[in-house]
């Protein structure tokens, strides 16, 4: 089996649409794959809808949260999307976004960058608006040459010249959240450097004492060495170890199925799951 646990739609910030994704997983040569689009599940419906047979869809959610200045992101898994708890919080974070992304519009206009909101919803179009739509619109300009230019110091990376804080969870919470609905979390891209400030491993072993069941091993922001770290780390702490693309559409260069998931592994994900199932394949409607 190929498992891939981590990619996104247009109900994010990807550029496929959830019907265009499962059947891109499919070319793939996927079994199964995750539709963890950010902080909203309103990608499943259409998703399943359009699921063709053979593939199996896993339900999920990347979350935005923040420990002590430093944002990091958690994946849910085969929660219950209507639970209350963790409904209210998602639709915080979804409602922040918007005068998030027009506070940052402006930062860039104070620095010279002739970006218009209207050309920020443009891209955006009908996904939950973010940093990738604004880098995206910064390539459009000729600004920088590729999105991931974009998530520097000099412009949206945490911290950087055009970077505004939005509402995030503290990912303790996220977790206790995510449990009460049935779900499984995985901290992903846990050492993506590149990305901006990452939290110790005193602060991994912290969210595994207080109920995380596993870190993203296997994901392109991840060198070598960063992999082996993690596998041992995960080992001392009794975590599951998952590999993901993190697809984003032609927005980022990696690809459906780039690094994938043991079936073991997802085996004990859906086993833990309460809240929600895999949802297999019928042969639905291509986009």
């Amino acid at each position: 089996m190929r498992i891939d646990l981590h990619t996104h739609s247009t109900a994010s910030d990807g550029t496929d649409s959830p019907a265009e994704l499962v059947c891109g997983a499919v070319a793939a040569g996927l079994d199964v794959v995750a539709l963890t689009d950010h902080d909203t599940t309103r990608g499943h419906a259409e998703a399943a809808a359009a699921l063709p047979e053979g593939l199996t869809l896993v339900t999920g959610a990347e979350l935005s949260c923040r420990l002590d200045g430093v944002g990091l992101h958690m994946l849910a898994y085969l929660f219950d999307s209507e639970e209350p708890e963790l409904l209210r919080e998602r639709e915080l974070v979804r409602d922040d976004r918007v005068p998030r992304a027009r506070a940052m519009v402006g930062k860039l206009q104070e620095l010279g960058v002739p970006v218009e909101w209207a050309q920020v919803a443009r891209i955006a179009g009908d996904g939950s608006v973010g940093r990738p739509h604004i880098a995206e619109a910064l390539v459009e300009l000729g600004v920088v040459d590729s999105v991931s230019d974009a998530f520097t110091p000099a412009w949206l990376a945490d911290g950087g010249r055009a970077y505004v804080e939005k509402h995030e969870l503290d990912p303790f919470t996220a977790i206790r959240l995510v449990k009460a609905a049935g779900g499984v979390t995985v901290f992903a891209h846990p050492l993506a450097v590149k990305r901006g400030r990452t939290v110790p491993e005193s602060v991994i072993a912290e969210l595994a004492a207080h109920g995380l069941d596993g870190i993203e091993v296997d994901h392109m922001d991840h060198d070598e060495a960063a992999r082996a770290r993690l596998r041992g780390l995960a080992g001392e702490l009794g975590l599951l170890t998952t590999g993901s693309s993190d697809y984003h559409g032609s927005r980022k260069t990696c690809r459906l199925g780039e690094y994938t998931t043991d079936p073991e592994i997802y085996g004990e994900i859906t086993r833990r799951a309460t809240g929600a199932f895999p949802v297999p394949g019928t042969g639905g409607t291509r986009p």
